[in-house]
């Protein structure tokens, strides 16, 4: 028999439900709650797929920077092009999970602002991101970013 808690204060969504069905000699296919298939390869030496542990790189960097670029868009800042580097380090023993990660925002634009970018990220890491609140605290996260200034087409003499 299965019981269910729920607090009374905190609100939830409905569940969601992914599958994932083994296909053949550690290749897999996941298929997310809004039915899009991806596969996934175990065997580190083929990696003709990402791993699982790699999509959790690509699933902080997407999360945070969906975030950034609304709220950036928001300050009127003008981002012609945005790249979020994830770097994780995990440990030795099993289960060889992630202890910590390293997001890196570079940001290129005209006049970006320093103190816009650092508290949309700011933001990002302390109220929307759900990938991150989900990998805190057990999992240690540092942030930083570089603005490039994007030169302007000034005709030449």
């Amino acid at each position: 028999m299965l019981f269910f808690c729920a607090m009374a204060a905190m609100t939830t969504t409905p569940d969601v439900k992914a599958t994932v069905k083994f296909v053949s000699d550690d290749l897999f296919l996941g298929v997310t709650p809004s039915g899009h298939a991806l596969p996934l390869d175990t065997d580190s030496q083929r990696s003709t797929a990402p791993s699982p542990v790699e999509l959790l790189l690509v699933a902080l960097g997407s999360c945070t920077a969906t975030d950034v670029a609304g709220i950036l868009s928001k300050k009127r800042q003008h981002v012609t092009s945005y790249v979020v580097e994830v770097t994780g380090t995990r440990r030795d023993e099993y289960p060889r999970k992630y202890t910590a990660m390293k997001v890196h925002h570079i940001l290129t634009g005209k006049s970006l602002s320093p103190q816009a970018v650092a508290h949309a990220i700011e933001l990002s890491d302390t109220k929307y991101c759900s990938v991150a609140a989900t990998l805190r605290p057990t999992v240690e996260i540092q942030t930083s970013f570089e603005i490039i200034e994007e030169p302007t087409n000034e005709p030449r003499e």
